[in-house]
């Protein structure tokens, strides 16, 4: 998920910072770059999506769960170096089966959620039974109500026993991880999930770093270390189940992705079943506060819901043969209020499916799309930003009430009819030269 830095921890992410400098260069360029084809006298008929198309949504276990146990982000919170402590959030811990009756309720039938490794083994080789019980129930219940969990095996989380070794500096770190990770699988594999091994490398090294977890010349190390965990627990799971489906997420990050895909996507692209993408904010020479994401005002940055194309397009271009999953998408605004910029919830996730729709028109692989997420929750730091199909008022509101928003019906729709129909319009123009796959997104738009 997104990740706001709180007021006192203001140091933005290397890859933001690379963003940002990138961006400046195109901007300076695009503008001169003619548009490619006539101007467009009628949008194309939206292409049907397959009826196996997976709708589904997303969670994390840190940000939902509430009542944390010792865990490196767990004590980065009690320094007090961010806005918010994380306390109960949504106590997805206790109130699951009330959530995925919501998540039912929409249509979808994929519903992501993390196991904890800091929950499920709180000191080194010991196993906390009752916790299992708990992802047991869970997950079972994500089968029972007609869904198919897709489990991630860690997302920035690790036991605080693991922090006190040092963590991804630590060359033990990745025998510890596989540990956990094959006792995880072994437990959930005849539930034939979708597997998702490690949530945003880049992100991850990027958060280590922030919160001081590892230094600068430390992180080839620790994305040596997220390699080889994934490679191994990718073969480990085919050895048990030959048709998985399994991959790592990228934080689609505009502009310089590319530069960001070799240190990760490119040395494990054998080992993804699918290239998982996680896209929000877009960025173009007339519209350039994507700065804002590495601030503590995520909802003024630039939503454009035309950058999942172009998104999509990037991959499906440089890894032809993989099929594509939105794992995570969606947008913030600040405690549940209206965005300065006028969209809302309901027609940006309608403006998103389209465009998903033209993508899959266009001859792209799109199989999957998870909206992020079901209820608000804890944005590792802060519960301003809000992103949730339901929102809930963690700060205010101790029934910890779930109140859908405008996107609620805007999703049952979509499910029900597998995308927007055929008549669909977005809400929102295309951006002019836009710069989330510069400078072919600028160069080659879409109409």
């Amino acid at each position: 998920m997104p990740i706001a830095d709180s007021p006192p921890a203001r140091r933005p992410r290397l890859a933001m910072v690379m963003t940002m400098v990138a961006a400046t260069v195109v901007a300076v360029a695009c503008p001169a770059v003619p548009a490619v084809g006539a101007p467009a006298t009628g949008a194309p008929a939206l292409a049907p999506l397959p009826r196996d198309f997976a709708w589904g949504v997303a969670s994390s276990g840190f940000q939902s769960e509430g009542s944390s146990p010792d865990s490196n982000w767990r004590r980065y919170v009690a320094s007090g170096a961010t806005h918010d402590r994380v306390g109960t959030s949504v106590d997805f811990r206790h109130r699951f089966r009330d959530d995925i009756r919501l998540a039912k309720a929409l249509g979808v039938k994929v519903y992501r959620v993390g196991v904890e490794w800091a929950r499920v083994e709180p000191r080194p080789g010991v196993v906390d039974r009752h916790e299992l019980a708990y992802y047991d129930s869970m997950i079972a219940a994500i089968v029972a109500a007609g869904m198919r969990p897709m489990i991630t095996l860690d997302h920035w989380v690790y036991p605080g026993w693991v922090a006190d070794r040092g963590g991804w500096a630590d060359p033990r770190t990745p025998t510890l991880w596989l540990r956990n990770a094959r006792r995880v699988v072994d437990r959930y594999s005849r539930y034939r999930p979708i597997w998702i091994t490690v949530n945003e490398p880049a992100t991850y090294v990027m958060n280590e770093l922030k919160t001081g977890s590892i230094s600068a010349p430390e992180v080839p190390a620790m994305v040596d270390r997220l390699v080889r965990v994934h490679r191994a627990i990718y073969r480990y799971i085919h050895r048990r189940d030959d048709a998985a489906m399994v991959s790592s997420n990228v934080a689609y990050i505009p502009t310089v992705e590319p530069v960001l895909d070799t240190q990760f996507v490119d040395r494990v692209a054998d080992a993804l079943d699918f290239i998982g993408i996680d896209y929000y904010y877009s960025i173009s020479p007339a519209n350039t506060g994507a700065w804002h994401a590495i601030t503590d005002e995520s909802w003024l940055a630039p939503v454009s819901a035309d950058g999942l194309y172009y998104a999509l397009r990037h991959y499906s271009r440089r890894y032809p043969t993989k099929p594509l999953y939105v794992v995570e998408s969606g947008m913030p605004t600040r405690d549940g209020t209206a965005r300065a910029d006028g969209y809302r919830r309901g027609d940006h996730l309608r403006d998103l499916v389209y465009w998903l729709q033209r993508a899959r028109g266009d001859g792209m692989n799109v199989v999957g799309y998870n909206y992020w997420s079901l209820t608000d929750n804890y944005e590792w730091g802060s519960y301003t930003p809000r992103f949730g199909l339901y929102t809930v008022d963690v700060m205010s509101d101790p029934t910890l009430t779930r109140r859908p928003t405008d996107a609620v019906a805007a999703y049952r729709r979509i499910t029900a009819g597998n995308g927007v129909p055929r008549s669909y319009r977005p809400t929102r123009p295309a951006e002019y030269c836009s710069l989330v796959a510069a400078p072919s997104s600028c160069v080659e738009p879409v109409r």
